[in-house]
């Protein structure tokens, strides 16, 4: 027993580049054994670990996340269906959550099973529960009560889409609009005023 722990700490100690295999298994009069050679063909429960190395594992998600996918895994259905499909799409990756995405018209007719014959994307599911349609309010509800954050930590925000361009504002009466530069789309497009 004293073997085994000395062993597990000096390889969790190591500060090598290089990670250890570090292998567990019941042997076959039930001790549990931790070494880092690989079990004999008998051996039952085996696992295989990686152990040292000197990078620190930052891709790991939240707890919080880790323990909402186990419980509320999250899949979206949806096709090229405009700007509801779009919205789907940017609201899950806004808040930074895995999910699955599919396309009901891969597999039709289970989709159909799924839905009880209803036909319409964008569709999420938070588990089991079903979100026909986008709504923001209403996913965000969902989501929240399933135990998914609002922003998960280090998630890469999708950018914000370019503002829309204003129409100019009209002139007042009896003053007279500037001309816009000459080549530019808009005096091109405009006839010369004539006197």
């Amino acid at each position: 027993m004293r073997k085994t722990c000395t062993l597990i700490l000096a390889l969790l100690l190591c500060g090598g580049a290089q990670a250890a295999q570090l292998y567990r298994w019941v042997d076959d009069k039930g001790r549990v054994e931790w070494r880092d050679t690989p079990p004999p063909p008998n051996a039952k429960k085996v696992e295989r670990r990686s152990v040292g190395g000197s990078v620190v594992e930052t891709s790991t998600l939240p707890f919080s996340v880790q323990q909402a996918m186990q419980n509320f895994p999250l899949v979206l259905y949806v096709t090229d269906c405009g700007e509801g499909c779009t919205k789907a799409r940017e609201h899950l990756n806004r808040r930074g959550l895995p999910y699955t995405e599919r396309n009901p018209q891969d597999d039709f007719e289970a989709f159909r099973k799924l839905t009880d014959g209803r036909v319409e994307v964008p569709l999420l599911f938070v588990g089991r529960q079903a979100l026909r349609g986008y709504e923001q309010g209403a996913w965000d509800t969902a989501l929240d009560a399933a135990g998914y954050p609002r922003v998960v930590i280090g998630a890469k925000p999708q950018p914000k889409p370019a503002p829309e361009a204003k129409p100019p504002a009209a002139a007042p009466a009896g003053e007279a609009a500037a001309a816009p530069a000459a080549g530019t789309p808009a005096a091109a497009a405009t006839p010369p005023a004539t006197p």
